[in-house]
């Protein structure tokens, strides 16, 4: 039957490992250098923060809560409260991998993906080409993200960047684009009128009018990174989602709910700071 001969007759697995190993083979000497000098990169991001104080940290944090949020003290106390007892607790490098691990995916994300939304803004045939591949991307199991960075990547931060990037970019890809096609045509209309040229247009009309709607996406995209955290400590990606993996792997109640708290103080902190910042726009 057919799909006997499917099953039987084509060596779908032998043929997917053939592939797998031609790509990682022919593309090593890509992969290679980014494994080597981006995770040095990260790892020497996480040292260099780890060298300050926490009580240094968590004091400049709660300063700039209190200034971003038109200088409440409800931010700031949280901030100081949550960040205290997390190194109270014994996790602060924990936190400090997985800040890490979240801005820099995040930056990464934001810097794809805003040019790529401007390309998509200004062209209805990248859209076109460009909607399916971000459905593609955002409709996808998370956890199978993490087969192609383990093959290309193997185990560590940098797999786990990949897979963050991967699942976080297509809310600022969107975002931006659904920003400056919102912009007033007649505003627009009215530089041209004036004279801008394009990158005039585009750096002092459009993306200031679509600013706000861009800073949701880009929101978006920081909450989706960190919601990659205990996902990408399967594959070796230090932090707090790593303590979360082993304490369900070991049923250790305590231990895996203190750590998942720590994330959930890490991500109000993270989703309040990018709120107000766009609220000040």
């Amino acid at each position: 039957m057919l799909k006997d001969w499917f099953t039987n007759g084509i060596p779908i697995a032998e043929g997917t490992e053939w592939l797998t190993d031609q790509i990682t083979e022919g593309f090593s000497f890509l992969f290679e250098p980014i494994k080597e000098h981006f995770g040095e990169f990260m790892e020497f991001t996480a040292d260099k923060l780890m060298l300050v104080p926490p009580f240094i940290i968590i004091i400049i944090v709660a300063l700039i809560a209190f200034f971003i949020s038109g200088k409440k003290l409800g931010l700031a106390a949280f901030s100081i409260v949550g960040l205290w007892l997390i190194d109270n607790q014994g996790y602060w490098e924990h936190l400090i991998n997985t800040f890490t691990l979240v801005l820099i995916a995040s930056l990464l994300s934001v810097i794809i993906g805003v040019p790529i939304g401007i390309l998509m803004s200004k062209s209805n045939t990248v859209e076109a080409i460009m909607k399916p591949i971000l459905d593609f991307m955002q409709t996808m199991p998370a956890f199978v993200y993490l087969i192609p960075a383990v093959a290309f990547f193997g185990i560590g931060m940098v797999p786990g960047i990949f897979a963050s990037l991967i699942f976080a970019t297509p809310p600022t890809v969107r975002f931006t684009n659904l920003g400056i096609r919102q912009v007033s045509k007649e505003l627009v209309e009215a530089s041209e009128a004036f004279g801008s040229t394009g990158t005039q247009k585009l750096l002092k009309v459009e993306l200031p009018m679509a600013k706000a709607t861009i800073m949701a996406g880009i929101n978006q995209t920081v909450m989706l990174a960190l919601s990659m955290v205990v996902i990408a400590s399967m594959i070796g990606a230090p932090g707090l989602g790593r303590e979360v993996l082993s304490a369900l792997q070991r049923a250790q109640v305590g231990t895996g709910f203190v750590a998942g708290i720590g994330i959930v103080i890490l991500a109000i902190i993270i989703d309040r700071f990018t709120q107000s910042a766009n609220s000040k726009e």
